[in-house]
């Protein structure tokens, strides 16, 4: 019969049930939330990144030591006898050599075994098999070398390791520089010239690989290298911290050497030997300059380029007063 539904549960009146209270929580969103904490520990706050920042100086060094700074790069390997003996001649941070089993043995790798025993590196045995898919085929004679992620620094940690040593900031800026090679010249110079660091931006360069580890001689163990996402905007937080932004173009209107800014606290920018700098790149420097080349070549290479500016800026930073 209509109305004489045997479903069980069915509500036949139309009163409500008692109301699901608050559990308390209007009260206790009225009660005070105690004292503000302090900024550095208050998320987002120039402070609390400040004292981050710091606390990362403070690691970098037992970070390095245990080979390499970890981060978003991918682990890499080098390969073949000759290049991984010489990778370990140069002492690049690593964490593993791969040894094919029942390898015929030469010179080379018993060096390579030598010298990952006395680092302590791990050695790992590996069926030919194994290594031919982790190398992608690549022709490996028997031996691959796995290099760490490399862990980049921000760009504002360089102008605050320079504050803490109190010397005024000297920073080098890639612009489009693809080979990891110039990279690694640059950051060779920067460890011979006193500066503070070299930025990088994240897409459409150079990184720091097993090649820029090679190039820099060790120095890039004792050099910050940080990735920047737009390197319009990074110039200018540090325009605003009260650095000069000097670019290198081949059609600057001023030369290096008549560069007074380079005695203060200076950002260089470098772009690639082909295309030189971006344009957003070249607007947003204060000063543009050009190197002198009495002997009438077009361009120099980031590397050679990089070396002479900062050459120009330790002699400015060291020489007497009434120099």
């Amino acid at each position: 019969m209509a109305g004489n539904s045997q479903r069980r549960n069915r509500r036949t009146t139309s009163k409500k049930g008692p109301q699901v209270g608050s559990g308390g929580q209007r009260r206790r969103g009225l009660e005070g939330k105690g004292p503000t904490p302090p900024a550095e520990a208050r998320k987002g706050h120039a402070k609390q990144r400040a004292a981050n920042a710091k606390s990362k100086r403070a690691a970098a060094p037992q970070r390095r030591a245990a080979g390499g700074r970890g981060g978003k790069s991918a682990s890499e390997l080098v390969v073949g006898r000759n290049s991984v003996l010489e990778a370990l001649r140069a002492e690049i941070p690593s964490t593993a050599v791969y040894v094919q089993q029942y390898i015929d043995s030469d010179d080379r790798v018993r060096e390579a075994i030598k010298l990952a025993t006395e680092r302590g590196i791990p050695l790992m045995e590996a069926p030919r098999p194994e290594l031919d898919r982790m190398t992608n085929g690549i022709n490996h004679q028997g031996l691959a070398l796995q290099i760490p992620p490399y862990e980049y620094a921000h760009p504002e940690d360089l102008t605050a390791d320079a504050a803490d040593a109190g010397e005024d900031p000297l920073v080098v800026i890639l612009d489009g520089v693809t080979d990891p090679r110039n990279l690694g010249a640059v950051v060779r110079s920067v460890a011979a010239f006193g500066g503070h660091g070299v930025v990088v931006p994240e897409r459409r360069a150079a990184g720091m690989t097993a090649g820029a580890w090679k190039t820099s001689a060790g120095a890039a163990a004792r050099v910050s290298v940080a990735r920047a996402t737009n390197l319009t905007r990074t110039l200018e937080a540090y325009q605003k911290e009260g650095l000069t932004v000097v670019g290198l173009a081949a059609d600057g209107e001023g030369e290096l050497y008549d560069l007074e800014a380079l005695s203060g606290p200076v950002v260089i920018v470098v772009g690639s030997e082909g295309k030189g700098l971006s344009r957003l790149v070249g607007e947003t420097c204060d000063v543009r300059v050009r190197i002198p080349m009495p002997g009438g070549a077009e361009s120099l290479n980031a590397g050679v380029a990089a070396g002479i500016v900062l050459y120009e800026a330790s002699r400015r930073r060291t020489r007497p007063a009434n120099g």
